[in-house]
């Protein structure tokens, strides 16, 4: 399954980290600005042309060094047509560097609506006869929330095409106690009732390694919770934000992971995005500041897992 490929390249690369793709017109740099903005005015293409100039920069540094980027669709959905443009290409972009791209998208619909966002963000659409894919992510998070109406769609277009989900269970919010916390008749937390489901969609998507193609979201914030649940779900491979400007360590997300050093991969995204402004360099080397908070990130993390190995 497409999270097979996902650990391939974590192993490879001794390093289970995501970049978040989350850019910002404050976070690029003057120079990529002002070329953008020269050709196309301050509109939402000249944004949107900065995104990608600067998204590419960085992908081109990273991707020796990260296995996966992680755009979340919000960043790029606020400059309308021109930023979805910009986030199909740097999808792209990204798989052409060999790089695992999962959409930060939290969608959430149940029947034919979310057969089309599937459709859209991890499969393919029919035109008179013919298909093509929209945005071709390896994978898209969503919100199981309204129940298996909302995840069943997912997982035959996952099955077909070699995707992988990751359903929110534990975010790293600070809110996300108000709901996810509550305790249901029997004991349960809402948060781990849905871990489960993560647990039983998964068996329809069997993985090589141990993990299925239904993976859950759990935060860095909630390291207790973060351990509760790789004990209890052992077939569902996490993606762990909260980790960096939010405030989790590389302590706080040892959890997330099993004896090999798998189970999970640490996103990070301003801390990466902005470290050009936070050592003071110039802006045309926002891309290797990028890259050494990358192997910083990924070398403290290491410090706590020790080595990462395939199961035999």
């Amino acid at each position: 399954m497409s999270f097979d490929r996902l650990i391939e390249k974590i192993a490879a690369l001794q390093n289970p980290t995501v970049a978040g793709l989350d850019p910002k017109l404050s976070y690029i740099p003057e120079h990529i600005k002002k070329e953008a903005f020269a050709l196309h005015g301050r509109t939402l293409v000249g944004a949107a042309a900065a995104i990608l100039t600067y998204n590419r920069g960085l992908i081109d540094a990273l991707a020796p060094i990260v296995p996966a980027v992680k755009p979340q669709a919000a960043y790029y959905e606020m400059y309308g047509w021109p930023g979805m443009r910009v986030l199909a290409e740097t999808i792209r972009y990204a798989r052409s560097k060999g790089m695992f791209v999962i959409t930060d998208g939290k969608r959430n619909d149940i029947g034919a609506t979310m057969e089309a966002y599937a459709a859209a963000h991890l499969g393919a659409t029919e035109i008179e006869g013919k298909t093509e894919e929209a945005f071709g992510a390896d994978a898209l998070t969503v919100n199981g929330y309204l129940g298996s109406d909302g995840i069943r769609p997912l997982l035959q277009v996952c099955a077909e095409r070699d995707k992988g989900i990751f359903v929110l269970v534990k975010t790293s919010n600070a809110s996300s106690g108000e709901l996810q916390d509550q305790q249901l008749e029997g004991g349960n937390t809402v948060y781990r009732a849905m871990g489960d489901f993560c647990e039983e969609w998964g068996r329809e998507l069997p993985g090589r390694f141990g993990y299925s193609g239904v993976g859950a979201v759990v935060g860095a914030t909630y390291p207790a919770q973060l351990g509760e649940l790789r004990a209890a779900l052992p077939s569902t491979f996490f993606l762990v934000p909260g980790y960096g400007a939010q405030g989790g360590g590389a302590k706080d997300v040892s959890p997330g992971f099993d004896r090999n050093g798998l189970g999970a991969i640490v996103n990070a995204s301003r801390s990466i995005l902005c470290a050009w402004q936070k050592a003071g360099v110039p802006g045309e080397e926002y891309a290797r500041a990028a890259a050494a908070e990358a192997v910083r990130m990924r070398d403290d993390i290491m410090g706590e897992l020790g080595e990462i190995r395939l199961p035999e």
